[in-house]
């Protein structure tokens, strides 16, 4: 089965805006002056509330997937299990849709379980959709109009939806909030953020708890100075907003443009109250020299009071970042660990760096239990860029990319094990003197992806990315597959009930392993478009089969191969 978008308007919309790279990054251009809806057979969507007690279920439920994670604590896990390790090598693609946007395809789609289950689908430019996800038919769809004169570090991607009651929420390129009818596509309240012209952007799913909605701010590469905010889900009024960089420890004009911002979805522990947010790199990336100190909170993980903002701890990963080595991984909460070199037993929190280190965290402290061992090869990183001229490159490994970049990781919580997508890639930086202007990129050094091959440290393996297991009590990497392209390595991974784990690859190719040993099960050729968006997947009682739903394209950030626009639905007969 195949459905085709070629007459939706707001498809049209979205596919006649046109994403390109300029010097100020990456801009929108031709999108609709408002915003577009498109109403088809909105009556086939069950009308129920999605209940606090539905979002707290999390993957318990499993014909499910409510968040983008698919839990408040970041584990991207299915308990369906339908599919096996004894029978994924029968899983058959059920149906494709071309979504119509040759943009970003960076994202999670969210499953509102009844008859029929309801998808709600999104990509770059801020276009969403509803669709049957059983027959695979578009019910809505919705373009928001991107303003022309934003500006985009990474593409303009939008990594998905919160879902909440009668609603669903979607952050846009502007640095706002649009909330939608989730039964009819129609716009209820859009709260503005902050101003995109000085560089703030939003492209995460941003996540709802107890009726507030909880988001943030990119725009890092453009100096601004970063912040998190709870939104009431009903109307759309502020309700509290804190700056991770604590303004007395930045000297002079730093703190008005010191980064810190966060572009990926926080994760909540609802028993502690408490949210864990990745924060990004300080302002500008590479030039040190204009803002002394440890730059504070940045590249950390930062874990903040739900009801007031405040910050109980922080645990930085790369003091007075110098590297772009922003902290972007989506947190896990772990609960019930036991760290035997610790003598410790109970939760933790846990994620990977660029610096591609792991990091297992004191839910209550932050002191660090475990710094795990390296995912990819760390040849010559943390040395200082030379600071000397404009012309003095440093090739440094990871690069600016990772090690563990934004990829949203997955946890099996029959293994233990943590699963990444990691990079392999050696960058050139060279340091460069940079004024800051509002709006435009202050990255106060300009950066080579593709190194002259004489200057790439002899230790070099040549695999530039990875799909990794961690132990995340010991830090001990349990199995890597590396995978070599001339593509990086995007989007993410889940794990199923019955130890599979799902992910795309920059070849184009989804790939179920086994999750405890690390051995390939299935492998499916989409395309030769590389797949940028995260597995997910639900059982459906009407039809008794169970679905793996993944969208392919890739991201201009990744600028290794041509864009796609196409979901793909795998299903698998109980």
């Amino acid at each position: 089965m195949a459905a085709e978008d070629q007459e939706d308007k707001a498809v049209k919309a979205a596919s006649e805006t046109i994403v390109e790279e300029t010097d100020l990054g990456y801009q929108v251009f031709n999108a609709p002056d408002e915003s577009v809806l498109d109403q088809h057979d909105t009556d086939r969507i069950p009308r129920f509330d999605v209940t606090q007690e539905m979002l707290d279920e999390g993957s318990g439920d499993p014909e499910s997937w409510l968040m983008f994670a698919n839990n408040y604590e970041g584990h991207r896990y299915a308990t369906a299990d339908v599919i096996t390790p004894d029978n994924v090598d029968q899983l058959e693609l059920e149906y494709e849709m071309t979504v119509g946007a040759n943009s970003s395809m960076e994202g999670s789609p969210v499953i509102v379980p009844g008859d029929p289950p309801v998808m709600y689908q999104t990509n770059g430019p801020s276009h969403v959709k509803a669709i049957d996800a059983r027959e695979g038919e578009t019910l809505w769809s919705y373009t928001y109009p991107a303003p022309e004169d934003a500006v985009l570090c990474c593409d303009d991607n939008n990594r998905g939806v919160a879902v909440w009651e009668d609603k669903i929420y979607m952050t846009s390129l502007d640095s706002g909030v649009q909330a939608l009818d989730r039964y009819t596509g129609d716009e209820l309240w859009y709260t503005s953020t902050a101003d995109y012209k000085e560089g703030y952007s939003a492209t995460w799913a941003p996540i709802v708890y107890d009726g507030i909605l909880f988001t943030g701010s990119a725009g890092g590469e453009y100096g601004v100075r970063g912040f998190h905010c709870a939104i009431d889900a009903e109307t759309g009024e502020e309700l509290w907003r804190m700056h991770p960089c604590p303004e007395e420890e930045y000297i002079g004009d730093s703190i008005k443009q010191s980064g810190g911002t966060n572009w990926m979805s926080p994760t909540l522990d609802t028993q502690r109250e408490l949210l864990y947010f990745n924060v990004g790199n300080p302002s500008p990336d590479f030039n040190g020299t204009v803002r002394p100190g440890p730059n504070r909170n940045t590249c950390s993980t930062i874990a903040v009071d739900i009801h007031t903002g405040e910050i109980q701890w922080s645990h930085q990963e790369s003091a007075h970042d110098i590297w772009d080595y922003d902290s972007a991984q989506m947190r896990m909460i772990l609960r019930d660990v036991e760290i035997d070199h610790r003598d410790y037993e109970g939760d933790i929190v846990y994620n990977a760096g660029k610096t591609s280190w792991t990091y297992t965290m004191h839910p209550d402290t932050g002191d660090l239990l475990v710094r795990g061992e390296p995912i990819t090869q760390q040849i010559n990183f943390m040395k200082m860029v030379p600071h000397v001229d404009e012309e003095r490159e440093y090739v440094m490994l990871p690069g600016l990319l990772g090690g563990q970049d934004w990829q949203p990781s997955a946890y099996d919580p029959g293994t233990g094990l943590c699963y990444h997508k990691v990079l392999n890639t050696p960058h050139s930086v060279k340091w460069r003197s940079e004024e800051y202007r509002p709006g435009e990129k202050f990255w106060g050094g300009v950066v080579d992806v593709e190194p002259d091959e004489e200057d790439v440290p002899d230790d070099y393996n040549g695999h530039i990315s990875a799909i990794a297991a961690v132990d995340p009590t010991t830090g001990q990497v349990v199995w890597r597959d590396w995978i070599d392209s001339d593509r990086y390595l995007w989007g993410g991974t889940m794990t199923t009930a019955t130890g599979l784990l799902f992910a795309g690859t920059q070849n184009g190719n989804m790939v179920a392993y086994d999750s405890e040993n690390g051995e390939r099960l299935w492998e499916f050729d989409l395309s030769d478009k590389a797949i940028g968006g995260d597995p997910v997947s639900w059982y459906d009682p009407g039809t008794e089969k169970q679905y793996v739903a993944i969208q392919v394209g890739g991201s201009g950030f990744v600028g290794r191969g041509p864009r796609g626009d196409r979901l793909a639905v795998f299903s698998l007969e109980a």
